[in-house]
């Protein structure tokens, strides 16, 4: 992924964040020249290795993790906040559009996990993941077993050792403080909450809180 300088996240907290708040990625691998990619939820570890783990798993019936031998390389993009930006933000007329947004690149090469009862934990450990938000969570265990072993069976999990993490966070960085903040102001005012959230981290790279920080 090309950043520009300006743009680049090097922290490995905050990249490991950015993760796990967008984990629902986009695994991209190259088969004999063509090239494969599945959207799916990935779930991040960032304590084992030196830079962490990703895991998940796709159906048994999509053939892409045939390709997960632990040597093939493989591409996990996650795409965060983002949003258009138009040129009518800005203070001078010598502007033109475009778009900020964040977004993190994983780089490594998957293998399959084969035991049973590991694929059962990871499935266990996602669900509990991305049900924490609810009032009343549900855990894999809730799921009748004979229907969980028949799910089990019908799905190839995998793990990513990551060998390299890059991440930009493309937020007017590049513009001076007056233009940035009316960037933010025309993305609040857009009334998209997706545009919001980027008006917020765009009025971060000023020092200054974002709407849901400073009314917190």
């Amino acid at each position: 992924m090309y950043v520009p300088s300006s743009f680049q996240e090097d922290d490995p907290r905050v990249l490991h964040a950015l993760v796990q708040t967008n984990g629902f990625g986009l695994l991209v691998t190259v088969e004999d020249g063509v090239p494969h990619a599945t959207h799916l939820p990935m779930l991040l570890d960032p304590g084992r290795g030196p830079h962490g783990v990703l895991c998940g798993h796709l159906a048994r019936a999509n053939a892409q993790w045939k390709s997960f031998d632990g040597k093939s390389p493989a591409l996990a993009v996650f795409l965060g906040p983002h949003a258009y930006v138009s040129p009518r933000w800005y203070t001078g007329p010598r502007n033109v559009p475009t778009w900020d947004y964040v977004a993190v690149h994983v780089c490594g090469a998957p293998r399959v996990i084969e035991n049973r009862d590991a694929v059962r934990d990871l499935l266990g450990r996602t669900m509990s993941f991305y049900e924490s938000a609810f009032p009343e969570p549900r855990s894999f265990d809730s799921i009748p077993a004979d229907y969980a072993e028949g799910l089990l069976s019908a799905i190839v999990a995998f793990e990513l050792p990551i060998t390299r993490i890059v991440g930009a966070r493309k937020l007017s960085q590049n513009k001076g403080p007056t233009d940035r903040a009316r960037v933010a102001e025309g993305l609040r005012a857009s009334g998209d909450a997706a545009a919001a959230r980027v008006a917020d981290l765009v009025q971060e790279t000023l020092g200054l809180p974002g709407a849901l920080e400073s009314a917190s």
